[in-house]
């Protein structure tokens, strides 16, 4: 789900956060003297280990306790670590200005967690991570039907690719598609979905109302079902849950702060590390090995999903920007 973020900080939409006191004074001061690019590297390359670190927590939670349960602690937990920040600064900076397009949001973004979690327990974690690379796939696609956005050929092609390197990981006809793999993309359409709504969000919505309200409302969604299979967690479990919920805090710390010192066209290449990061990770503690086929397939969907990106932030830039008929021809 780090795309999704990235539209989030790129849209104002995440609050900024202070992690510097998170480090002794002389590195923060060696960190804070770096040049903004170095700086955001680091970050991101954190970031990105800590969000592949949660996906390893998940996976040891949901091993003593139902998927459905592990949702709702993923999002309980994040309220908790939230209240500090929103009383600092305000409980009225939470204020809904249109609380059903929340809810909306909610409802489908719980989805994709829920599908993206059981994914999670059903498939290799490299081939997870590789399956959601399709997620700014979906979002173009999305942008085009129910924003009006216009793309042109290029970008078509690219979606194309993207789709042509899930058939390379998949490979339909010679082996059976997993329910886990159809799971993950199921989790990697809702979030696209989701973050298509957050786009309208921004227009009436502060940051904080936005980042609280969505785990607010995901928690009870949770609860509901995970009561009718609800288990007390054991001492491990609880470490587990709790280490799933650090380590997707402080990579969402390290992210925010990333994006917001240099542009994202910058960092996204970056991003492919998450599947190296997975895969050790996985073969570590799981004791997997991902297929060459995962590895060309995940490096197809990557590869497309950086070109359309390019191709947006030059859109962006160009002299005759996106307006009905004038549009950019990219």
């Amino acid at each position: 789900m780090i795309w999704q973020q990235a539209i989030l900080v790129k849209t104002g939409l995440l609050p900024p956060f202070s992690y510097w006191s998170l480090l002794p004074m002389p590195l923060s001061l060696a960190f804070q003297n770096l040049p903004p690019q170095m700086r955001a590297t680091i970050l991101m390359i954190v970031a990105l280990f800590m969000f592949t670190c949660m996906g390893i927590f998940i996976r040891l939670s949901a091993a003593d306790l139902p998927v459905i349960e592990v949702v709702f602690f993923r999002n309980a937990l994040a309220v908790v670590l939230l209240v500090p920040l929103i009383m600092r600064v305000g409980w009225s900076s939470i204020r809904m200005q249109k609380p059903k397009l929340f809810f909306l949001r909610a409802v489908i973004n719980f989805g994709g967690m829920f599908c993206g979690f059981t994914a999670l327990t059903l498939i290799p974690l490299a081939q997870m991570t590789a399956l959601s690379f399709t997620g700014p796939l979906f979002v173009t696609i999305g942008a085009v039907l129910f924003l009006g956005e216009i793309i042109r050929a290029r970008r078509i092609a690219a979606i194309a690719v993207g789709f042509l390197g899930t058939l390379i990981i998949l490979q339909p006809g010679f082996t059976e598609i997993s329910v886990g793999a159809m799971m993950a993309l199921a989790s990697a359409l809702s979030i696209a979905m989701a973050s298509l709504i957050v786009k309208k969000l921004t227009a009436t919505e502060t940051p904080e109302a936005i980042v609280t309200w969505m785990v607010a409302m995901q928690a009870p969604l949770a609860l509901i079902p995970a009561l009718s299979v609800w288990q007390w967690p054991s001492l491990e479990s609880w470490c587990y849950l709790w280490a799933m919920a650090l380590a997707g805090t402080i990579a969402h710390l390290c992210f925010t702060r990333a994006y917001r010192l240099v542009d994202i066209t910058a960092l996204q290449p970056l991003e492919f590390i998450k599947l190296p990061f997975a895969v050790i990770l996985a073969w570590l503690i799981f004791s997997e090995w991902p297929g060459l086929w995962t590895w060309i397939g995940g490096a197809v969907i990557f590869a497309s999903t950086v070109y359309i990106t390019q191709r947006e932030a030059r859109a962006k830039k160009s002299l005759r920007p996106n307006a009905g008929g004038r549009e950019t021809k990219l």
